[in-house]
């Protein structure tokens, strides 16, 4: 009978050696691979946001298009219409043969004239208006707008007109809603008061009024205008800079305004009572004419690059608030499992990876719960009382997963830091990455102290020699 041979020494290590070596490995590597699926219920969550988000900004363009939507005001602008001459070329019969003769051929065009001077004041009435658990901004709005036109020069046009229709003149402006004008438009042109009527006359901007001139001809030398202007409007308010000279003021007590467009106030005050910005922008920094005719059109595009004004924004976008805040769940994950994991090896524990699943689950809900009570609440309260749950619940559970109350004590007390912290990074949007950087430094930096002793190849905490000695 053959003897049974002893286990070699490479067979006992596979045995006893490799699998207690490589444990925690495997162990820190089925922790990472877990966190990362985790991300699966955060994407979910932020399929949820995007939805609510849409829902959001669809009932918030259903309430402005009832009351009024985001303003736009180009103008004052002179039209004058005439009649000029070109060659055509024109069938004949001449001899029983069809051929093409040029002909001279009356033909008729418009000519546009912006101000030399341009003067806005503008007042906003802010409002919210309600549907459902969504709001949006809106406000009232007049304006004062005043300036003058010089003579209009059709030399400087190049063209030669046959006939300028003078009896035709126009002034117009266009504006994007006029639906919340209260009384009867009008403007005033040197002592004349005329009455201004729905229509757009400027090419590319859907909306406007308009008012016949009557009196002009050649020896127009100024032709100086004012008129006030009633409307309904939310989000924003914008002017373009029709003027060689312009200058804009306008004031709300709306205390979050957001100055936005081709050209930022000179002045501007910014407090709990309201705004008040000035404008003062020069013709120099458009690349539009002041005059230009049919035949070669200044075309809406280029004006809407030279718009300014003001947004009347929402003090807090809760939903942007949540998104931000799920960017940061794999680091609220990883810094949770961390902690799970530091009490495993340094109080040989074993916490099953469902364990670890089921607090993973606990940290995706507060999202979840931060966007549900966002919505019907103030941020802060939401994101605490989110928080608060997400706390109580972990905790609950540590007290029996960790076997011990202290260390259900340090998970306690230690959830509400990393919230705290995450909190912070979201509110401070300009200095976030500096002080999530530096968060995440003295992490790192308490791990590597408190595993500094840890041998991970065996798992246990090792006692340094204090009789050992360099050779």
């Amino acid at each position: 009978m053959t003897a049974e041979r002893e286990p070699s020494l490479t067979a006992r290590a596979l045995q006893e050696g490799l699998p207690r070596q490589y444990s925690t490995i495997l162990k820190m590597g089925a922790i990472a691979i877990l966190g990362l699926l985790l991300l699966i219920p955060l994407v979910f969550v932020h399929s949820i946001l995007a939805e609510r988000l849409s829902r959001r900004d669809q009932t918030i363009k259903e309430i402005t298009s009832t009351w009024g939507n985001a303003q736009v005001i180009v103008g004052p602008v002179l039209i004058l219409p005439y009649t000029y001459t070109r060659k055509v070329l024109r069938d004949r019969t001449v001899n029983a043969r069809v051929e093409q003769v040029e002909v001279d051929e009356s033909a008729r065009a418009r000519a546009f004239f912006l101000p030399t001077a341009f003067k806005a004041d503008a007042r906003l009435t802010p409002g919210r208006l309600y549907r459902g658990i969504y709001e949006a901004v809106v406000y009232g709005g007049t304006v004062r707008i005043t300036g003058s036109f010089g003579r209009p020069s059709f030399e400087e046009l190049g063209e030669t007109p046959q006939q300028i229709l003078w009896d035709e003149a126009e002034i117009a402006v266009a504006i994007t809603d006029l639906r919340g004008a209260k009384e009867s438009l009008e403007v005033k042109l040197g002592n004349d008061v005329v009455p201004l009527k729905p229509g757009a006359r400027i090419d590319g901007f859907a909306g406007g009024t308009y008012a016949r001139i009557r009196g002009l001809g050649p020896q127009i030398q100024t032709i100086p205008f004012e008129m006030a202007l009633t409307f309904n409007g939310s989000r924003s308010l914008r002017f373009a800079p029709v003027g060689v000279n312009n200058d804009v003021q306008v004031a709300s007590v709306w205390p979050d305004p957001s100055f936005q467009g081709a050209f930022l106030p000179v002045e501007r005050r910014v407090g709990p009572e309201g705004f008040d910005a000035h404008w003062q922008v020069s013709y120099y920094g458009r690349s539009y004419p002041q005059q230009w005719t049919d035949k070669n059109p200044v075309t809406a595009a280029l004006i809407t690059e030279t718009l300014f004004g003001v947004d009347l924004v929402s003090v807090v976008d809760s939903y942007r608030f949540v998104e931000r805040s799920i960017k940061y769940g794999i680091l609220l994950i990883a810094l949770l499992f961390t902690c799970f994991f530091l009490f495993e090896v340094m109080a040989e524990l074993r916490i099953h990876p469902f364990q670890y699943t089921l607090v993973g689950m606990a940290l995706c809900l507060f999202y979840l719960a931060l966007l549900a009570l966002s919505e019907i609440m103030q941020l802060s309260i939401a994101y605490w009382t989110g928080a608060a749950a997400a706390t109580v619940m972990i905790t609950l559970y540590s007290a029996k997963a960790l076997r011990g109350g202290r260390r259900a004590v340090v998970v306690a007390v230690g959830l509400p830091v990393v919230y705290a912290f995450l909190f912070i990074i979201l509110r401070l949007q300009d200095y976030s990455l500096l002080i999530g950087t530096a968060g995440l430094f003295l992490v790192l930096g308490l791990v590597m102290y408190l595993t500094r002793n840890m041998d991970w190849y065996t798992g246990r905490n090792r006692k340094p020699d204090s009789t050992s000695r360099v050779p």
